[in-house]
């Protein structure tokens, strides 16, 4: 009755890709100086001051104030303020984005009304230059060494405390 109708090319001739994702958020109320570094989407709402290098996605909020000396990720959404060069695949500055700063993408992509006093070198690839990914985060590796220091779990209760079920007859 209701039958989708496809045909062979049209579910073979895109492949699908994955859809990136916003792990971390830096509230509004939040003036952050410091580094960021590693994987995931991080969202800034507050205000940052540093260096980020990001193995994902960086979006900056339109209450987002971010001042790096190089923020470098995948791909970086502003709809903020960013004060600082830029290195990424993909740059995409909304309406209300402002950027201060030279850029190095593979691709952008911007709103009208959209700001940006600086250069923009478009290149085939950008090597964004990021550490390796870690197997495994730092909070990560402290907990596999917590519970490696946990003795033995018990595996069995003894039967006298467990005792025995009585059948309910209804």
């Amino acid at each position: 009755m209701f039958k989708r109708n496809t045909s062979p090319t049209e579910s073979t001739s895109q492949p699908v890709q994955a859809v990136e994702r916003i792990t971390s958020v830096l509230g509004s109320g939040v003036v952050w100086h410091g580094n960021i570094n590693g994987s995931g989407g991080i969202r800034i709402e507050g205000a940052f001051e540093g260096e980020i290098s990001l193995r994902g996605m960086l979006v900056v909020s339109e209450t987002g104030r971010v001042t790096c000396q190089n923020v470098r990720a995948n791909a970086v959404i502003v709809a903020g303020a960013v004060r600082g060069n830029i290195t990424t695949q993909k740059l995409e500055i909304r309406a209300s984005g402002r950027v201060w700063g030279d850029v190095v993408t593979t691709a952008f992509v911007t709103e009208e009304g959209a700001f940006l006093r600086g250069q923009i070198r478009m290149e085939e690839t950008v090597e964004l230059e990021l550490e390796p990914a870690p197997e495994s985060t730092p909070s990560e590796t402290a907990q596999a060494e917590f519970i490696a220091q946990l003795p033995e779990p018990v595996n069995k209760v003894p039967q006298k405390i467990m005792g025995k079920k009585k059948a309910v007859k209804s």
